[in-house]
């Protein structure tokens, strides 16, 4: 008997290989530039599904409960919350920018007027005289006018187009949700299924990358998040209570800011300036330049106190860009992305960083991980002393939970066992 040849698949020449990986390469920046729309919500959807994994895989692991069952849960309660949000604040805080740009649109054309009744006034604060007339101010209000009179005829557009954006915001949200409502799904409580990349000889390297993928995103999404959320409370109740019109929108704005260091607390602060200026109405029977004094101060204060207490404490030294980096960053992506290229430019941003550097080191025979571990590991951000209670708190309130969880998994079990017991023996008395 003849021995049956068993047939393998060939391998390919070198050339071969370049010839299909140029292809593969043209194919794939053929649907980077056609469809680029789709890569940023596709992006935030494997985002989603990162953040929302530990729920589930704790629901999995300590109640239980089923995997996908907790996913329906939660992407239910996301929906629910994302249509009230839009229902109840969205359609108010578009309003309020929308009267915000109309405004400024409207006020800052009585520019001159202002400083030439401005440069006839004179203010004195103890031994100190400031007298406005000594400066050209009518001169410099026509020149700042000008400057700023093409953006004036362009601003008349930007309602409308907000109210198109943010249409196109929505749709593209509840596309994402449900993209990533199909990742978490699938993955069935393995982290590894989020995002599958199987290279052989490589599997270390794909593990390490992951590692600090995770710190740089989870350092973004839970402390640059939660930054965000607390500048905009915190401006709410600052410029509601001193007064300021539209303070729902220059909270919205003092928000978004953070994305952009330097550039966007001043043009925010510009903002809080035009509007208290303008704006007629004051507290404490102040003048107008008086109260934008007060309101641009009040806010250069918070945002020292938010920049040098808050922040430190949330993110520590996780992300480790330049802000002149992650400013080109924001530029952009905003032309690549839109709105969500300016929310996520800085991981993104950190991201580019440590793989580049993974390529550069490979490239000289240099072992990356023994220095990206030394400069990448972000550093652990400090409690402040009066807050150490309020953790301690917190973290006794977090381990009084896990010990009845685990007491009451025993209880559970001793009662299935008594229950057998006792149903054993009435079996042998029947």
């Amino acid at each position: 008997m003849h021995s049956k040849k068993v047939e393998k698949s060939p391998s390919w020449s070198s050339s071969t290989k370049l010839v299909v990986a140029l292809v593969m390469i043209a194919v794939f920046t053929f649907f980077i530039v056609r469809f680029n729309k789709i890569l940023a919500p596709l992006f935030f959807a494997f985002l989603l599904a990162f953040l929302f994994y530990p729920i589930p895989d704790f629901f999995k692991e300590k109640l239980k409960i089923s995997w996908r069952v907790t996913v329906i849960i939660i992407y239910l309660i996301l929906l629910l919350l994302f249509l009230g949000l839009i229902t109840l604040g969205g359609f108010a805080v578009f309003d309020q920018i929308s009267s915000l740009i109309r405004f400024i649109q409207f006020e800052i054309r009585d520019l001159p007027v202002f400083l030439e009744e401005l440069s006839q006034l004179h203010y004195e604060f103890g031994g100190f005289v400031i007298d406005f007339s000594e400066l050209d101010l009518v001169s410099l209000g026509n020149q700042l006018l000008s400057m700023v009179q093409p953006m004036l005829s362009g601003l008349g557009n930007v309602v409308g187009s907000l109210a198109s954006s943010a249409a196109a915001l929505i749709g593209w949200s509840l596309f994402s949700i449900l993209i990533s409502y199909f990742i978490l799904s699938e993955a069935k409580g393995a982290r590894s299924e989020l995002v599958k990349i199987d290279i052989p000889g490589y599997n270390y390297d794909i593990q390490q990358i992951g590692t600090e993928l995770k710190r740089t995103w989870n350092a973004f999404l839970r402390g640059q998040l939660t930054i965000i959320l607390i500048t905009i409370i915190v401006y709410i109740i600052l410029l509601g209570a001193l007064g300021v019109n539209f303070y729902y929108g220059l909270a919205f704005i003092a928000g978004l800011a953070r994305f952009v260091p330097y550039v966007g607390p001043a043009v925010a602060w510009t903002s809080y300036g035009l509007v208290s200026l303008f704006q007629g109405t004051t507290i404490f029977g102040l003048e107008s330049f008086p109260y934008a004094l007060v309101v641009v101060g009040v806010a250069w204060i918070a945002d020292v106190i938010l920049d040098n207490f808050v922040v430190p404490r949330l993110m520590g030294d996780a992300l480790k860009v330049h802000p002149a980096a992650v400013m080109v960053a924001v530029i952009i992506s905003a032309s690549l992305f839109g709105f969500i290229g300016v929310l996520l430019a800085a991981p993104v941003l950190a991201t580019a960083k440590l793989l580049g550097q993974y390529v550069f080191l490979k490239m000289f025979d240099i072992d990356p991980w023994e220095k990206i571990s030394q400069d990448r590991i972000p550093a652990e951000p400090k409690i402040p002393n009066q807050f150490k209670p309020l953790f301690r708190f917190f973290y006794r309130i977090k381990n009084n939970g896990k010990n009845w969880l685990k007491q009451k998994r025993k209880n559970n079990k001793n009662n299935n066992l008594k229950n057998q017991v006792i149903s054993e023996k009435e079996k042998i008395d029947g």
